[in-house]
């Protein structure tokens, strides 16, 4: 039973309806209790970093990730893992995965624009290997953001694509991950990663 963390900013619909597509189990739901009774946890998020802090149950999901199911950030989801995001002042996040979120200078260094945000297609180049990428070939995914954390951190950085910057694009350490894109709108691929994911959820299970 996946459950997904509604705290007002989520993309919940279109998460919910790809678990539908792939046969899983799951619910939505903001309670402590129930969230910490799932099997695997995702975290989806539109809008503001720092909105989403103020209204995300931050405690629930850091009790959640010490347990060691599995969970997965998507978009603002996926930033939220992190220390910290300079969106409307500094901002600390989950503390979950090292690294800092920042925004798109919508300037190249030779003083070109660009447009901000990212919203399109992008290719994925796969950095090292992981459950979430397994039997999955690179290609293209659906991008929508303004700020992105830096592929510098090459600790946990799965997957970068490019957009005037490197963009952490897949992100995981231990039972942590993270998309920056949408995989419920990135086609055969995007399904594809969501089906590793609970792939990993049944193998996390099966151990138990």
């Amino acid at each position: 039973m996946i459950g997904i963390v509604d705290y007002g900013m989520g993309n919940l619909f279109s998460v919910s309806k790809a678990l539908e597509r792939l046969g899983a189990e799951y619910f939505i739901s903001g309670d402590h209790e129930q969230l910490l009774q799932a099997d695997a946890m995702i975290l989806p998020g539109v809008g503001s970093f720092r909105d989403a802090m103020e209204r995300l149950p931050a405690e629930t999901i850091r009790e959640f990730a010490a347990s060691g199911k599995p969970l997965l950030g998507i978009c603002l989801g996926m930033q939220l893992l992190f220390e910290d995001s300079e969106e409307n002042g500094l901002t600390k996040g989950l503390g979950l995965l090292p690294g800092s979120v920042r925004r798109f200078p919508g300037k190249t260094q030779e003083g070109e624009s660009y447009k901000v945000p990212h919203m399109g297609w992008n290719r994925l180049e796969f950095v090292q290997d992981s459950p979430l990428l397994k039997n999955v070939t690179e290609d293209y995914v659906y991008f929508v953001h303004s700020y992105y954390v830096s592929a510098e951190n090459s600790e946990v950085l799965l997957a970068k694509a490019a957009y005037h910057e490197e963009v952490s694009a897949v992100v995981g350490r231990d039972n942590i991950f993270g998309m920056q894109f949408h995989p419920e709108k990135s086609s055969k691929l995007g399904i594809a990663l969501l089906s590793n994911f609970l792939q990993m959820v049944d193998e996390t299970e099966a151990v138990k």
